[in-house]
């Protein structure tokens, strides 16, 4: 899946030892299809050179605002026309300064200053240059000029010390770059997930569990933040990176996902309900390990709260899409379970084709019929579940 297939870019590099994060962004967007072209300060040289960038991008790299290559010599506007964005990482404290006060003297600045283009900026610093107040306010002027900041990090820096600057690693920056370029569909809106499994404790050690990895519901919490959303994530026990902008919670059991959900359900415009809650939980949990022996254990199990039909059954409900996992008769049991609890949209797959992998196949069941997504990697079929909701949500309020 190329996401930034058909859209061209200019890098900005310079002068930082996170140049060499550079090198592997170039090669990250140019095999998820951008066509990057390289623009180098004088400083950011000393770091990669243009060759590399050249090589890794097929493109020639620029340094020189007089360079010769360009008919008009007018390096300064041509790189910049037809670019989808200028992505500057690293981008040090100084070129900051000369963004944010408009100063243009060598091709990188000029580019910055005669775009027609959104531009985004990776700052990559010493901690101190970054909590200085003069670097606060070109930063708050950057944002008030409509320039999009990406990072800094927390981290260990070249120079020894321990803080915020470092540049974001360049799988966050490629990650944060498809994101910028998503539709904004969901602008505005409040939304809350749930994700995981749930795990109810038998003993001390032992509980009862399902295989999900949660990388549906991590996959939609980044497709519905790239949309535009403010994301609330309620997540199981899994291992999974939260995506950078995303709040979340993290829960053990049943009980305290519906514990964490109703408490601030009423926050959100959407809900979606993709964990694989437990439907029972055992009636007494044991305190200390249960030895094994000879006989044959009886396990009493009493059931769940309803964490999806509940927050369905407000006043006032949100948006509400739950998923229905199911080994067989797909459509009977995802219908049914729209029907019986008053969902806007259920999300429908067989576990054969998705639970606990990379790619999944769905099909959206909502009240103008069925719609099939993939199969597809999962951060697909969410960006198309996302745009789904957009629709909906449109012909709502049109």
């Amino acid at each position: 899946m190329a996401e930034l297939g058909g859209k061209r870019l200019v890098l900005g590099v310079t002068g930082g030892i996170a140049a060499y994060k550079a090198a592997e962004l170039a090669r990250l967007l140019v095999r998820d299809g951008a066509e990057v072209h390289a623009v180098l300060t004088k400083s950011g040289a000393q770091f990669v050179t243009p060759v590399t960038f050249q090589a890794l991008t097929g493109n020639p790299a620029w340094c020189d605002q007089w360079d010769a290559r360009m008919p008009n010599n007018m390096a300064h506007i041509d790189l910049s026309r037809g670019a989808d964005a200028i992505v500057v990482a690293p981008a040090s404290a100084d070129f900051l300064a000369k963004l944010a006060h408009g100063l243009a003297d060598d091709l990188l600045s000029t580019l910055c200053l005669a775009r027609d283009c959104p531009l985004i900026v990776a700052p990559a610093m010493n901690r101190q240059m970054w909590e200085n107040p003069a670097t606060q306010r070109n930063i708050s002027q950057l944002l008030q000029d409509g320039v999009t900041i990406l990072g800094p990090a927390a981290g260990e820096q070249a120079c020894g010390e321990t803080g915020l600057g470092r540049m974001l690693e360049a799988a966050d920056l490629h990650e944060a770059l498809t994101g910028f370029f998503q539709p904004k569909v969901l602008a505005g809106r409040r939304v809350m997930l749930t994700a995981g499994p749930t795990f109810e404790a038998l003993d001390a050690v032992r509980g009862l569990t399902n295989l999900s990895s949660g990388k549906m519901g991590f996959a939609l919490a980044r497709a519905a933040r790239d949309a535009g959303a403010r994301v609330m994530l309620v997540s199981g026990p899994v291992a999974q990176a939260t995506p950078a902008g995303v709040a979340r919670i993290d829960v053990t059991s049943a009980l305290e996902m519906h514990a964490a959900v109703m408490g601030r359900v009423a926050e959100c415009d959407i809900f979606i309900g993709v964990a694989a809650v437990a439907d029972y939980r055992p009636a007494d949990m044991a305190r200390e390990k249960i030895k094994k022996d000879d006989k044959s254990l009886q396990i009493t199990l009493t059931p769940n709260p309803d964490i999806l039909a509940e927050v369905a059954a407000r006043p006032k409900p949100p948006f509400c899409v739950g998923f229905a996992a199911e080994s067989r008769d797909l459509e009977t049991y995802a219908e049914g379970k729209r029907q019986k609890k008053r969902l806007t949209l259920v999300v429908g797959n067989l576990v054969q084709d998705g639970l606990g992998g990379d790619s999944n196949a769905v099909i959206l069941f909502d009240d103008r019929g069925r719609h099939s997504l993939g199969p597809a990697p999962k951060i697909e079929i969410a960006r198309g579940i996302v745009a789904h909701i957009g629709q909906m949500l449109a012909g709502n309020e049109g």
